[in-house]
């Protein structure tokens, strides 16, 4: 066993402690500037890859939701898309999805509760279509009688 001694003088043991904490200090904040970045990457629809990331990009088009999904399921897009599809891709479209290019692929389509519809209808439902960590499509729709179905843009 070695047993090692030395002679610090206070001031430099005072020196070196706050060195160390202004490094811990400057790591964190690194990091919390860093988790920051990811919330703006959500809201552009890249790099969707968990829950928080898929709350914050419906935030940032002003919608509330409960925090978890109704729905997670995987869909397959038609390799074709027949007559029958020609209203939703145009909503699609009309928000700058393009479907046409995931044609035979696997997507997730995440459904949440809107609880902050502005009209305050309750059981609002909101969609998001994700490809790759990607958004790739979404809609806002009520399933009631005189139910309606609009892109992720919140109404006036």
């Amino acid at each position: 066993m070695f047993i090692i001694t030395a002679r610090i003088q206070k001031s430099r043991l005072i020196a070196v402690t706050a060195a160390v904490v202004l490094c811990g200090a400057a790591l964190i904040a690194g990091s919390l500037l860093l988790g920051g970045d990811v919330s703006a990457s959500a809201a552009d629809g890249k790099d969707v890859k968990t829950n928080d990331d898929r709350i914050a990009y419906l935030q940032s088009y002003g919608w509330t939701v409960n925090e978890q999904p109704l729905a997670s399921e995987e869909l397959l897009i038609p390799e074709q898309f027949d007559d029958s599809y020609t209203t939703y891709l145009k909503l699609q479209s009309d928000q700058g999805f393009d479907l046409s290019q995931y044609c035979g692929k696997k997507v997730m389509r995440y459904t949440y509760e809107i609880t902050n519809y502005p009209t305050g209808e309750t059981g609002v439902q909101i969609s998001l279509l994700i490809y790759k960590n990607n958004v790739i499509g979404g809609e806002v729709l009520s399933a009631t009688q005189n139910g309606f179905v609009h892109g992720l843009a919140m109404p006036s």
